[in-house]
């Protein structure tokens, strides 16, 4: 490979998409990751992760996630296997709250595929919800889950058959700027390069500090319970969904293999944790926040908690993406789209990176995720 020589530090969802996008176009590309491929400690384990067009938090993703529906067809094809499952997504909750209002907002703006039921209509589409009859949910018919793990074995896959370089169980110590490169220190080499692109998830505050970013790393638990009866909650008959309640926004999939119902809180209890030191132990308590609303609305599916799990959001205070080449620093490229949303965006995020740590721009409009947003 000619050219410049590209590190990728991370290599989760966005490390890995990205190193595969660099490897595919012929750059010279090198990925370190501080743990095993796949590793729990971070954003990007599991099996699944859920994808839809319209979101309620900020309907500007609505062109990302174009793109980025079909840059996971792309994958799918060069991987020879299926990474996006469609199920359809409901968007369940009164018709003036948070959810229902801001994916309308996004759908009605880009004119989405997409159908508005009352709570009767919703139960006998899908029996299992036990909806108050104020509630509503709005279908759309692109949603589903990724297979997450798969995916990223894919990009990781493509990417050392096109010439990409992978290390693990190596840990960053230093990035080091300098007029024509940067220098990155691990534990165990020292190694010259034209440009990093980091994407480090929860650990980036810790690599970066002098940039001081408002970051805020919040620990997630997420739970997989066995429903009373396993059909109903089949994919080919069960939507991936996103729940507003008195409790929250619980956001849950249908079963996967013998793993049962996924669900959980967004946020959690917006819970600070570091993410060297965290508890990725499960509590009762922890357990509760995320069955709060099965007994109330999902009962179907309110039997016993088969395995849990806890990972990392990497909160900004405007609850979106960083996603900058650093100032002053245009070869040191910062990628932190870890706020419980990202995982969908990760191929059109990885094209990005790629694009700004070869070429200094790219054509996608990534000025609300930009460092300057927070002087």
């Amino acid at each position: 490979m000619a050219g410049p020589h590209i590190i990728v530090i991370g290599l989760g969802a966005m490390g890995s998409a990205a190193l595969c996008q660099l490897a595919r176009r012929g750059v010279r590309v090198t990925g370190i990751e501080q743990f095993a491929l796949r590793h729990e400690n971070g954003s990007s384990h599991g099996p699944t992760r859920m994808i839809r067009l319209a979101h309620f938090e900020n309907s500007s993703y609505v062109p990302l996630l174009r793109r980025a529906y079909v840059l996971w067809r792309e994958l799918e094809e060069i991987a020879r296997r299926t990474l996006v499952v469609k199920t359809g997504i409901a968007e369940i909750g009164p018709p003036d709250g948070e959810l229902i209002r801001g994916t309308l907002a996004a759908a009605s703006h880009y004119r989405l595929a997409h159908t508005v039921l009352d709570a009767k209509s919703l139960a006998q589409r899908y029996p299992s919800f036990r909806l108050p009859e104020t509630f509503v949910a709005v279908l759309q018919p692109d949603g589903g889950y990724i297979e997450a793990a798969a995916a990223i074995d894919a990009n990781i896959r493509i990417a050392t058959a096109a010439g990409a370089l992978v290390r693990t169980s190596e840990t960053v110590t230093a990035i080091e700027p300098h007029a024509t490169g940067v220098r990155i220190r691990t534990n165990r080499a020292v190694i010259d390069a034209d440009g990093v692109i980091v994407a480090a998830g929860p650990w980036i505050g810790k690599l970066l500090p002098d940039l001081r970013l408002p970051l805020c790393i919040t620990r997630q638990v997420v739970g997989w319970f066995e429903p009373k009866d396993a059909a109903p909650f089949a994919a080919d008959h069960f939507p991936v969904f996103i729940l507003e309640t008195e409790h929250g926004h619980h956001y849950g999939f249908p079963t996967y293999g013998s793993s049962g119902m996924k669900i959980a809180k967004h946020h959690h209890v917006r819970e600070a944790v570091d993410a060297d030191s965290y508890r990725r132990t499960v509590s009762a308590s922890d357990e509760a926040v995320i069955r709060a609303p099965l007994a109330d609305y999902l009962p179907a599916a309110n039997g016993r908690l088969l395995s849990a799990q806890t990972c990392l959001y990497t909160m900004t205070p405007d609850d979106t993406f960083i996603i900058d080449r650093v100032p002053g620093y245009p070869q040191v490229v910062i990628a932190s789209p870890c706020c419980g949303h990202g995982f969908k965006f990760s191929p059109v995020v990885g094209e990005i990176l790629a694009d700004l740590s070869t070429r200094g721009e790219t054509a996608h409009d990534i000025r609300p995720f930009r460092l300057g947003r927070f002087a």
